[in-house]
């Protein structure tokens, strides 16, 4: 059997150290799957099961990974294809690859100080890093860090006619980020039955239970050593000084919650200059809506089975999404990404580009700080053997590769 996909030589570009840890990497651990069954080995239990875990049942994650899993791309050979390349553009802006990360909530309390170890590695990289607001640094100072690459996630924060939200928008702004995206699809938090079980709690802490579990897990004390309890400081302006872990609880508990409104959205559509995302849509009806009223793209996404895992898996909904917005809006497809493969399958059903979340935690919990780079690496190698073996020349030529996609909704579907 060939694996020469996976131990591909690295661009020459490399030093031979860094081309030497590249390959080593490669070998060990060459699929996201496989970073995912280490991350469970060395992580706190806790840890994993917050970051792995969906609403439910994890029903939701279930299907979006069956649903990847049974699309079909049609190779066309014939001619000669050298390795193709993998970059892209995003609204007008040049990325290595069409991958990005998602936002994550509070990914700290999977991995401590992931925020920044997740902005380095995309800035390295060259792929789109979304800062979720509920995070451990500022958006300042992920702006320092992934200047060329920075974007920022917004949840509503309604109080006061929306005056945090619109000061993190200004700030955003102000900072450099290059796209805002507000998520719509979290009206209210369901039980994530994982995470119960887990022991953990709102707001975090670590109780006996959890100092017990972490004991096992020296890699991820260390770095919470390093940085410490989880705490979302892009909001620290806006509370009283010295507030504890459980008063910011409760001031972010009322003053954050329910979905934006379609005149709220309008609000920020006003206020923010550069490229507007929603993310959360599933439905042509709202896809439509949005880009009628000047949003610039869309995340296609079920949010990761982690809200309710009756909802339909956001590649099944994406090619009647596409059907109704055209040209008009950049499609990111969200929630089940695995692999190059995945990657792939979402821009030839529709997708500009596909980002994940979950996949770049466990390349923390496996492999700390190096993770995120190795999985990018990953997840680049991979579509472009994935083009390549389609016979595909740029990304453009995967959008027409023929696909059998069996799960697909039809615009009908969605009829009331």
């Amino acid at each position: 059997m060939d694996d020469s996909r996976q131990v591909e030589a690295p661009p020459s570009a490399l030093s031979s150290a860094a081309a030497a840890e590249r390959l080593a990497l490669m070998r060990a651990w060459p699929t996201a799957l496989d970073l995912r069954a280490r991350a469970r080995q060395l992580m706190p239990n806790f840890a994993f099961e917050y970051m792995d875990g969906g609403a439910g049942a994890d029903g939701g994650i279930k299907r979006n990974w069956d649903a990847l899993d049974a699309i079909e791309l049609v190779p066309r050979y014939g001619k000669v294809i050298k390795p193709p390349p993998s970059d892209t553009l995003l609204f007008g802006r040049s990325y290595s690859a069409p991958i990005g990360v998602s936002p994550i909530g509070g990914p700290g309390t999977a991995y401590p100080g992931a925020e920044t170890y997740l902005a380095r590695a995309a800035q390295a990289a060259r792929v789109p890093y979304t800062l979720g607001v509920l995070s451990g640094v500022t958006v300042e100072k992920a702006a320092e860090i992934a200047p060329d690459v920075l974007w920022f996630q917004l949840y509503r924060f309604a109080n006061n006619d929306h005056k945090i939200g619109l000061d993190l928008t200004r700030r955003a702004q102000a900072a450099g980020v290059h796209v805002l995206v507000l998520t719509i699809d979290t009206p209210i938090r369901t039980v994530r039955s994982r995470e119960v079980k887990a022991g953990i709690t709102n707001p975090f802490k670590l109780t006996m239970r959890l100092r017990a579990d972490a004991i096992r897990a020296p890699r991820w004390l260390a770095s919470l050593a390093r940085n410490g309890i989880p705490r979302f400081v892009s909001l620290n302006p806006y509370m009283p000084p010295n507030q504890s872990l459980e008063e910011s609880s409760g001031f972010i508990k009322r003053e954050q919650g329910g979905a934006f409104t379609w005149d709220e959205i309008a609000k920020y559509r006003d206020v923010w200059k550069g490229p507007l995302v929603l993310k959360g849509v599933l439905h042509p009806a709202d896809a439509e809506r949005a880009v009628s009223m000047g949003i610039d793209g869309l995340f296609v996404t079920n949010h990761g089975g982690r809200q309710i895992e009756a909802l339909p898996a956001s590649i099944d909904a994406l090619p009647a999404i596409r059907a109704a917005v055209g040209a008009r809006a950049t499609l990111i497809l969200d929630s089940g990404i695995r692999s190059g493969v995945d990657a792939a399958r979402a821009i030839a059903c529709g997708a500009d580009a596909a980002f994940a979340g979950k996949s770049f935690l466990w390349s923390l919990g496996a492999l700390g700080e190096k993770g995120p780079g190795h999985l990018i690496n990953i997840y680049t190698d991979d579509i472009k053997a994935t083009m390549g073996q389609l016979g595909c020349k740029t990304i453009d030529e995967l959008r027409g590769v023929v696909t059998r996609h069996p799960g697909a909704w039809k615009a009908r579907d969605f009829q009331a």
